[in-house]
């Protein structure tokens, strides 16, 4: 069942304010472990709170403007806001991180009597839990309605839930060694952690603002056309994809008999079409551009009621990404 766009809209809504409820909840707690155990690792924890909340704010923003639809000035839709929300987020996520080093190097230096473990260890544990339920909530939703941005939330929210694990485990050495030199030591491995989860949230953004190729996205595109593959359906070349928001834009060139009229070549390329916005449950814009065969295409076409054929029919290879993406392959059969 094909989910309408009103029905997904709400549900980005829906979590991404649970989210911000929820994330104000854990940083008051984390705070208030802070206070009563002085703890490096818990102000790392509470400090990675400080900008989910921030990420999550913007998060919301994005949603709401990612979901008008395409205007005279975007008629591509609003979509690309969602990767410009998450690489904010993975630029957050990491001055959180030198600062949470800053402030564990300086913990080394000056030095912290730790108080009241146990009651910081039991706060952070309730909230990680909270976290894990969190992230796997916003994670499935954002991939159930295809926005980027709740799925970035959502692994921010699971690094917070790994974050919290390090802190509880280094707390538990801490406690029962007595080895307090440890505590900023385990803030500073958090910080590395939420260094390389920022790192990457980044990397993808920057990825989908410049149009980088999706290979799963390809290949599901590939297989589909092997599968529904037509005798008149000569050769896939120059494909190409890109994604706004929940959207994929498809294009590519197929290579039809050159006799056929218009109608005939048209009809054929509505069903290219439909098979592949069926692929994507209707969230897809495909744009096919029809080469005419040559001579030189004899060698692969399979249809057998051809009265132009120049040579013999040679044989037919399933046709892969690497073939698809590149220029006319009639060379390679």
């Amino acid at each position: 069942m094909i989910m309408s766009r009103h029905h997904e809209i709400r549900q980005r809504k829906r979590a991404i304010s649970i989210a911000l409820f929820i994330g104000v909840l854990m940083l008051i707690a984390k705070i208030g472990a802070y206070f009563l155990t002085s703890s490096a690792a818990i102000l790392s924890d509470a400090l990675e709170s400080v900008v989910h909340i921030f990420a999550t704010s913007i998060a919301f923003y994005s949603i709401i403007v990612s979901s008008r639809p395409p205007d005279r000035n975007h008629p591509y839709g609003h979509g690309k806001v969602e990767f410009f929300s998450a690489g904010l987020e993975g630029m957050l996520i990491i001055i959180a991180a030198f600062v949470i080093i800053f402030e564990a190097i300086r913990g080394i230096i000056v030095g912290r009597e730790l108080t009241n473990l146990d009651w910081g260890m039991y706060i952070i544990a309730g909230a990680s839990v909270v976290n894990l339920f969190l992230g796997l909530y916003l994670i499935r939703t954002g991939k159930k309605t295809g926005s980027i941005t709740l799925i970035a939330d959502g692994k921010h929210v699971l690094t917070d839930f790994y974050t919290s694990g390090g802190v509880i485990v280094g707390l538990l050495i801490v406690y029962f060694t007595g080895l307090e030199f440890l505590d900023p030591l385990v803030a500073i491995a958090v910080a590395l952690n939420i260094l390389y989860s920022g790192g990457k949230l980044i990397r993808q953004s920057v990825g989908g603002l410049m149009n980088e190729s999706d290979t799963a996205l390809l290949t599901e595109v590939v297989n589909r056309l092997n599968e529904h593959q037509q005798d008149s359906w000569i050769d896939v070349h120059q494909l190409r994809s890109w994604s706004s928001g929940d959207k994929h834009y498809i294009d590519f060139h197929l290579t039809m008999p050159y006799y056929w009229d218009v109608q005939t070549s048209h009809d054929e390329q509505l069903k290219v079409v439909d098979s592949l916005k069926d692929l994507m449950n209707g969230k897809a814009e495909v744009l096919i551009h029809i080469d005419p065969c040559n001579p030189v295409c004899c060698k692969i076409c399979m249809m057998s009621d051809c009265h132009v054929r120049k040579e013999k029919f040679k044989g037919w290879k399933r046709w892969t990404v690497e073939h698809a993406v590149g220029p006319p392959g009639y060379k390679e059969y």
